[in-house]
């Protein structure tokens, strides 16, 4: 069986079939709110992280540009990132590796570079009714840290679901793990879940947020050795202690625009920027995706795309070279 990138249907019916009980809870942003493989789980209130970014605040951690003037960087006083992208010019930066050609998710339709375009300051990932998508992975990794995207998402008429997560580095999913912490399967766009993927059997947590998601929005994502939280437009939504289900290495960010037929129209998704933080306590990926370097949603079908050691990168071919999309 191919090692991919799952997503909210079809979690929802492995869950299912393997005897637990997969909920998507409604909540308002300023609520946490989880639920587990098993049922309910302790989950952890968004306490004060839910107060608005005062009116007079400083937002030149992101720019004078940014489409997302209320971020949890800003409100939370996380400082200047340890990597960013604001996609200026024409193309993705080199650290931007887009999958394929490839058969996309659950090898239905196609990820295709052709559907990752750069312009006006914003990356663009279409996806149309044939399946022809895109999806690209952000490197090098780490376990433990911040992340945090500005993003709107189109609204859809079926079969596309915006996500960004985490993914593991060593590509050995389920065992080290996953993070979806921005996925949209409402063709409306006006709610986004959050799964927790774990364990060798794929279980699940997750949770939801009712939000308009059609708009600019920052999505944001702390991991530490303590505790898990999602924020959105600076509001804590969504967080976890339960510290047995975090992944055991190093994780990249990933971006896809993820098909499940049929679908019925275009739609797209965009980002404005992208940050990365590195914590005390985050551990260096020791492998990676040298600059320019194709990536792939499909590790057992491309083993020459996936990440290698680290110190062996100044050797890979195309490192000079521009980069392009991935999905699994």
């Amino acid at each position: 069986m191919l090692a991919m990138r799952t997503s909210g249907l079809v979690r929802a019916l492995a869950v299912a079939l393997s005897g637990g009980v997969l909920l998507a809870l409604t909540a308002c942003p300023a609520h946490a709110s989880q639920v587990g493989p098993q049922g309910p789980q302790q989950g952890t209130p968004s306490a004060g992280a839910s107060a608005q970014a005062p009116a007079s605040q400083d937002f030149s951690s992101q720019g004078p540009s940014s489409l997302c003037p209320r971020t949890a960087a800003d409100t939370l006083g996380w400082g200047t990132p340890t990597r960013q992208s604001d996609f200026d010019g024409t193309a993705l930066p080199p650290d931007w590796h887009p999958y394929g050609p490839e058969p996309g998710h659950d090898e239905k339709g196609i990820r295709t570079p052709d559907a990752i375009t750069v312009a006006n300051g914003q990356v663009t990932v279409t996806g149309d009714e044939r399946g022809t998508t895109g999806a690209m992975s952000w490197h090098p990794g780490q376990r433990y840290g911040r992340w945090e995207v500005c993003v709107k998402s189109d609204p859809g008429t079926g079969g596309y679901h915006p996500v960004i997560l985490l993914w593991p580095v060593k590509e050995d999913w389920p065992v080290g793990g996953e993070i979806d912490w921005m996925e949209i399967s409402a063709d409306d766009r006006q709610s986004t879940d959050f799964f927790l993927h774990y364990g060798a059997d794929n279980s699940q947590e997750s949770g939801s947020v009712r939000h308009d998601a059609t708009e600019w929005s920052a999505y944001a994502l702390e991991w530490t050795p303590q505790r898990m939280t999602a924020y959105l437009d600076g509001k804590e939504w969504y967080s976890t202690t339960e510290t047995s289900h975090f992944p055991p290495a190093a994780m990249n960010m990933t971006v896809q625009l993820d098909h499940f037929p049929p679908s019925f129209g275009r739609t797209a998704m965009h980002l404005d920027w992208a940050r990365q933080w590195a914590l005390p306590e985050s551990e260096p990926a020791e492998l990676s995706l040298a600059p320019g370097a194709p990536a792939t949603g499909q590790p057992d079908l491309h083993p020459d795309r996936t990440p290698q050691p680290v110190s062996q990168q100044q050797d890979q071919p195309g490192s000079d070279e521009p980069e392009r999309p991935r999905g699994r």
